[in-house]
């Protein structure tokens, strides 16, 4: 009778346990389904946040690439105007009757006075003045052609090393211990005024440095390939001056340059290059005489000017 009491019992501890046990399971079942919707809700929540950003900063990116001036399709033109220098250079001439060699000849640019001349249309080519057409081909890479309208002249007071020959007795006689004078011009005088016009094309890569609403600097760097088409002014031996355009050579040169761009269009530029020109064919005689001169040197320059960027493509 005992034993049956005491099973009575432990069974009904057992069913009133697990009763609680149930209860309390119900309880946190409940409790959860309570609390699924509002943790629901505040995932949603969280999720549409990091959307708007993530658009948001999508669109900011979109608009800065829209508002490049130097995005894919753009162009700019731009003119300035330049000084120059040359290394010294060995001039050879060749002719009837004569052929020698002028050693280390110094020459200089020659910019024009200030005047209306830099800003009047009509005399635009009177300067020392530079040109550029690009149209970018990607965002940031231009191709660039242009023309470096230099002016090259000869030293007049300078006496210089001669070798090789000349059979006119008058010229040869100037000749003085390997050596003669230029000062008074009647050997030479030599220059390229009209000038030394080098028509070059070349790759421009550009970078952002700063931005701000209506002003943009960018730097660039490139290099370039030209024909070198002077308009040489020589008169040697009292022969009547030769002054014509002719194709006399070729040119390479490297360019790194500042731009400043105030409204995404209008463009102020400081630009320097560094080259290298070879002219083996410069008239030095007219009636397309045999006659003529070689040389070839390096040549540095700074230019500054303005130009224009537009867009040649519509972005939506």
């Amino acid at each position: 009778m005992k034993k049956l009491i005491a099973v009575g019992l432990l069974l009904s501890n057992f069913v009133f346990a697990q009763n609680i046990k149930d209860t309390l399971s119900k309880e946190k079942s409940l409790e959860e389904a309570c609390a699924f919707p509002s943790a629901s809700r505040s995932l949603k929540k969280a999720k549409t946040k990091a959307l708007e950003e993530s658009e948001t900063i999508s669109s900011f990116e979109e608009n800065k690439k829209d508002i490049n001036s130097f995005k894919k399709g753009a162009m700019f033109v731009f003119w300035g105007w330049n000084r120059a220098g040359f290394s010294n250079s060995d001039i050879r001439f060749k002719g009837n009757g004569y052929d020698f060699t002028l050693n280390n000849v110094v020459a200089h640019d020659r910019p024009s006075e200030l005047s209306m001349a830099y800003i009047d249309p009509t005399r635009l080519s009177i300067p020392q003045f530079n040109f550029r057409l690009s149209y970018f081909i990607k965002d940031n890479l231009a191709l660039v052609v242009g023309t470096d309208h230099m002016k090259y002249v000869m030293d007049q007071e300078q006496t210089v090393d001669f070798k090789g020959n000349i059979s006119d007795s008058k010229y040869a006689a100037m000749v003085q211990n390997g050596k003669v004078n230029l000062t008074d011009q009647e050997f030479l005088t030599f220059e390229h005024t009209d000038g030394l016009n080098y028509v070059n094309a070349g790759l421009e890569k550009y970078k952002n440095l700063y931005s701000k609403k209506n002003f943009d600097i960018f730097w660039a760097y490139g290099a370039g390939v030209g024909v070198l088409f002077p308009k040489s002014n020589v008169k040697l031996f009292g022969n009547e001056r030769s002054d014509r355009y002719h194709v006399a050579g070729f040119g390479l040169d490297a360019r790194t340059n500042i731009n400043f761009v105030f409204w995404k269009h209008w463009m102020a530029r400081v630009e320097g290059k560094f080259g290298y020109i070879n002219m083996p064919d410069i008239k030095t005689t007219l009636n397309n005489k045999p006659d003529k001169a070689s040389q070839d040197f390096v040549f540095y320059q700074v230019n500054f000017g303005i130009g224009y960027t537009f867009n040649t493509k519509k972005y939506n």
